[in-house]
């Protein structure tokens, strides 16, 4: 039988390793340790570790499932557990709420006032609140909200419990891309792209965001530095689907070749993603980028996975586009369905 002791060892291990798959895996072991030894509070640590790994790692279903067992523990004895532990997992489980279609508009919003209601009783600052509100309404495309709402996080003070100033910055471009304002997309850039502001995310997210900005600007040498140096940041990272997606978009457009080089690379990692929104976008990236490349290759013959679930010619570029084109029309039917828009729709408009 497992002992207290193997907990702890499995947990020294983990907290040695950096965010990835084996990380996660060891945190799992030691959240199903402290399970089958009674050890609730050993269990309650575990599972809010996955929660911040399965964020920064590509598995946001992991993330959720264990916010979940975490929430209801701390509910049922709040006197037990750290809430500032609680509420940095609420924080994550907001920014990836959206992304699953299944979840309705109406229980995003009850979470998310869930979540002020408990900032505010535990005596933090409402900052978070409305930050979070705002990512949520760029999430189901209501900017008129989104911009009220970054109005208001931003006239507030940061304290420690607001997410890192570079991630924020991430999502005002965010903010002014959705709006279709390129000129204050890169704006918005500078203080990340002159170093000023990093974290484990960034700039490896913001690098690929800028790159149709720049390329509708014509600024395509500046863009070409920053496709080169993002995709060495990100390749092979599962966190990073939808940043390849934002990759093949710009490189169908500029060079085609080295596109699909990324869909090749990538496709393994997109087609199990847990993030659906992510994959979405990845395949609706490779039915362009297969258009663009049947042309300037016809006869080329695409590698894909032996597991990929595709029975046609990989060879068949149009077909095989269609295939993509298919899926991520479907995908973002459920998400407009969800928000009561086309917000989604409207990105894949040239698929």
């Amino acid at each position: 039988m497992k002992t207290e002791m193997d907990f702890e060892d499995l947990m020294d291990e983990a907290y040695g390793l950096p965010n990835g798959t084996a990380k996660l895996g060891m945190l799992e072991e030691a959240a199903r340790v402290a399970d089958v030894n009674g050890m609730e509070e050993e269990a309650y640590e575990a599972r809010s570790e996955i929660v911040e790994t399965a964020t920064f790692c590509g598995y946001p279903m992991k993330a959720l499932i264990a916010f979940s067992w975490q929430l209801g523990k701390f509910d049922q004895q709040p006197e037990r557990y750290d809430e500032e532990t609680l509420m940095w997992s609420y924080k994550w489980i907001l920014g990836e709420l959206s992304s699953f279609p299944e979840v309705s508009r109406d229980k995003m919003m009850e979470l998310l006032e869930d979540f002020g209601r408990r900032f505010k009783s535990f005596g933090y600052s409402e900052r978070s609140y409305w930050y979070y509100r705002f990512r949520i309404s760029m999430d189901l495309g209501d900017l008129e909200e989104a911009g009220t709402s970054y109005t208001k996080f931003r006239s507030m003070d940061r304290d420690f419990m607001s997410d890192c100033e570079a991630c924020e910055q991430d999502e005002i471009m965010r903010y002014w891309l959705l709006a279709g304002d390129d000129e204050k997309v890169l704006e918005a850039a500078k203080p990340i792209l002159k170093g000023r502001m990093s974290c484990a995310e960034i700039p490896h997210l913001t690098l690929s965001e800028i790159l149709m900005p720049l390329y509708r600007l014509g600024k395509i040498d500046e863009a070409d530095k920053h496709q080169a140096k993002g995709y060495r940041m990100i390749k092979g990272h599962n966190d990073f689907v939808k940043s390849f997606a934002e990759q093949m978009d710009y490189l169908a457009r500029t060079n085609p070749a080295k596109g699909i080089d990324v869909l090749e690379e990538n496709i393994v990692l997109a087609m199990d993603h847990e993030d659906p929104f992510a994959k979405m976008m990845f395949y609706a990236r490779s039915a362009q980028l297969l258009r663009r490349w049947a042309d300037e290759s016809p006869g080329y013959r695409l590698r894909l996975p032996a597991s990929f679930p595709y029975e046609g010619d990989p060879g068949d570029l149009l077909k095989l586009a269609d295939y993509f084109a298919a899926f991520a029309k479907a995908s973002a039917d459920k998400y407009d369905q969800r928000n009561g828009n086309q917000h989604v729709s409207s990105m894949l408009s040239e698929v």
